[in-house]
This record gives structure tokens, sequence and C-alpha cells, in this order.
């Protein structure tokens, strides 16, 4: 008889991540903890007729150097960036010697190829409905970018995208979690993606009045917990993540980054787009992550918060925060690495959760800038503008999306078999 899904660990042996902080990982991780903003005045399009014209683009992107020249021509933008932090995450994983049956492919996306859509709705209007791309449906929809990872890297164990909104990232690797602990694969390949600076989805956040409009100063328009904050700022990027079940991992030698020991999973049942009142959604995610961790709220030295830079959720994350740690809320550090690579939506959660293995590695603290402001609120230890260095055992990192999606990851540092 195999092994029960409660004594199969999970751990992480690869990350990639593509960010306006970075093309790569490492990258990324120097910008932030050097406190630098990847957001200014949208390049891709005109944004002139916006009420909010900046984002946290990713400038001077070739998407030939990570995938094929075709298989580029025929993919929307969020493949790409996919492509790129997959390919980093795979450096040093000898495929070749695994049985690629039992490697899965979870990707999230919230928006998919809006790019595309865009694209060729604007041909359909300007040409016709007969010059629309024979690659339209599949370039657009949102399960492509773990499509494509497989079939690039011939991995043939599950296969699907997740999407929950800004929570679809921390689901695909919940879910991957799931698939090793229960023994339906040997390792996943795991993450999130999004390239939605848009004219069409920029307008339609505008109108939401979801955005921050400080366009004339864009480097300071997230501002995650401060009081002043006006709204979140658009991002985009890719966060990859190899999630191998240990035994197979110790079997091959591989280098352990972290362990993914916990996961939290909820609905609000509340509101399409509003946080359920005092963050109670959050709170169930993270007391359930907690529990399956089988640690206690003091373990957890570091949250990397969702944290918006908007009224309603950070205000909620911090009271959810407070209801979860007790007095232990003010004892832990706190911080958004959106402020600096704005929300990245689909990918947000999987960039976030690989912070949270570089600060555990590292005990290293990327801060919340743009700080300045202090909410009665919001009154954490937020990491304020400087990173710190702290020994850390557990990290925490927190995914929430319209319609109500809650998801808790937990990770710790690889101690060894027990």
């Amino acid at each position: 008889m195999g092994r029960t899904y409660e004594s199969r660990r999970v751990v992480i042996t690869g990350i990639g991540c593509t960010t306006a902080c970075g093309i790569t990982t490492g990258e990324t991780w120097k910008n932030l903890l050097e406190g630098r903003s990847g957001i200014s005045r949208i390049t891709s399009f005109d944004p002139g007729k916006h009420t909010t014209q900046i984002a946290a683009e990713i400038r001077d992107f070739d998407p030939t150097q990570y995938m094929d020249t075709k298989d580029a021509r025929r993919t929307d933008r969020s493949v790409h960036l996919i492509a790129c932090a997959a390919r980093e995450c795979l450096e040093g994983i000898p495929l070749d010697r695994m049985d690629r049956d039992r490697i899965g492919v979870v990707i999230g996306s919230g928006i998919g190829g809006i790019n595309t859509f865009e694209a060729q709705h604007g041909i359909l209007i300007s040409k016709g409905p007969g010059k629309v791309s024979p690659f339209f449906i599949p370039m657009m929809i949102s399960d492509m970018a773990a499509g494509q990872l497989s079939i690039v890297y011939g991995l043939k164990g599950p296969n699907f995208g997740t999407v929950s909104a800004c929570a679809s990232g921390g689901n695909a690797i919940a879910d991957a979690y799931m698939l090793i602990k229960a023994g339906y694969a040997d390792a996943v390949l795991t993450g999130g993606t999004e390239a939605s600076v848009t004219p069409m989805a920029l307008a339609g956040f505008c109108s939401m009045k979801a955005l921050s409009r400080r366009n004339d100063e864009p480097q300071r328009a997230s501002r995650p917990f401060d009081l002043e904050r006006d709204g979140f700022v658009m991002g985009e990027g890719a966060g990859a993540l190899f999630l191998e079940d240990l035994e197979h991992a110790e079997k091959r030698g591989a280098d352990i980054i972290c362990e993914v020991v916990g996961i939290g999973l909820t609905g609000d049942a509340y509101h399409m787009t509003s946080p359920a009142p005092n963050g109670e959604g959050a709170v169930r995610a993270m007391q359930l992550a907690l529990q399956d961790a089988e640690i206690n709220p003091s373990d957890i030295g570091y949250i990397n918060a969702h944290g918006t830079s908007t009224q309603l959720n950070d205000a909620s994350e911090t009271a959810a925060i407070k209801e979860v740690f007790g007095d232990h809320a003010y004892k832990l550090k706190v911080s958004s690495t959106k402020s600096m690579i704005g929300h990245l939506l689909g990918a947000a959660a999987a960039v976030e959760l690989i912070l949270c293995c570089l600060a555990l590695k590292e005990g290293k603290l990327p801060p919340t800038i743009n700080y300045e402001n202090p909410d009665p609120e919001c009154d954490l230890d937020y990491v304020p503008n400087e990173s710190q260095q702290i020994p850390l055992t557990a990290a925490l990192s927190n995914a929430f999306g319209f319609g109500g999606h809650n998801v808790a990851i937990i990770v710790k540092n690889y101690s060894g078999p027990e």
C-alpha cells in the first residue's frame, strides 16, 4: 500500500519569475530589497484618455529568447511571460531522467489572453469575421499557459489552468500541492501568469475606480496600508515553481529551496468585489493553512500580504491578521511587494510565494515602499520603506480575488526528513 496523504511532504525545488522589477528572479529580488519601483507611465499603448495612465510593465521583453519563434507568434503575451519564468524555474532539473507521465502542470491566470482578444476584436470590426485569426481561440483561453508548457517540456501528468481572479496563482499552487499529496503526481510545474495591461482592461478597472490616479507620481502610486492610498496599480508578470514529493526529490539529490506545509482555501459568499466584513473569509483561510501545517500562529515570522493599496482590502486584511494571530500580529512582519511590482492579478500569488521562499532562504524581507502616513486601521509592522534582515522559520502568503476567493499558503525552511 502506498504512503497516505498525510505522510507525503511537498517541497519546492525550482523557482522562476519575471516582473517589472526584473526579467529574472535574482534581478527582481535585488530590486525589491533595494525598494525600487517598476511602476511608470504606460508605454505599450497611449493611455492619455484613461483616468489612470500608469502600470508596472515589463519592458524590452523578447519572447523568442524563451520559446520557439513560431510558438511565440501563436501564443498570447501571458504565455510568453510564463515561458520565461518556467525556463528559469526548470534550470538544473533533470526532466530527462524523470517519469514525465508523473509530472503535472497547473498554471493560474485571472484574465488569460486579453491582449489577443482586444487585437482580434479590432480585426473583426475593421476587416470582418473572415480575417479573425484561426489561432484566436487557443491564443485567448486561459488554460493555454498550462497546455503550452506541457507540450514544450513533454509533461503528461495532470494538466489544467485555474481561474479565480487575483487568487488564481495561489489556487494553482494549492492544487499542485494536493495532487502531489494525494499521489496523483510526483511533481508539478505550477504558478501563475498575467499580461493584462491593455486598453480595455485598464478602462474596466478605471471605471470601477479601483486604480490609483497618481499619474504624476507613478513610483509613489502603489502605497499599501498607507492612509493616503487611492487604489492599486496594474502590473504584469509570471511566477513558476516546481513542486515535488519529498521522497522523489531526495532520490535525485535535489536542491530543496523550502517546504510547502499548509494551504487554506475559502470563499466569502458575500460580494462580487468587496471582501467580507473584517476579512472573515481571509481569517478562515489563514486558520485552515495553520491547521494543515500543524504549526502555531507564533511560528509565522513573515506574511507577504495581498496588500493591494485599496482602502477596503488593506483594512480588512489587517483586521484578519489580527484576528488570526492575536498579540503575535504585532510581532510578525507584514509587507506588500505590490508597492513595487504592482498587482499582477492572476500571477500575484505565485510571484509572492516565490518571494516568501527567498525571504526564508536569505532571512531578508522586502519592504512596503511609500508607507508614509500611518492609518489607524492598519497598525501592524509593514516593513516600511526599507528591507529588514531577520531569521525566519515559516512564512505565509495571502491571495484574495474578486468573487470572494481566498488562498493562504505556508512555506517553511526545509529541516530534513522526519
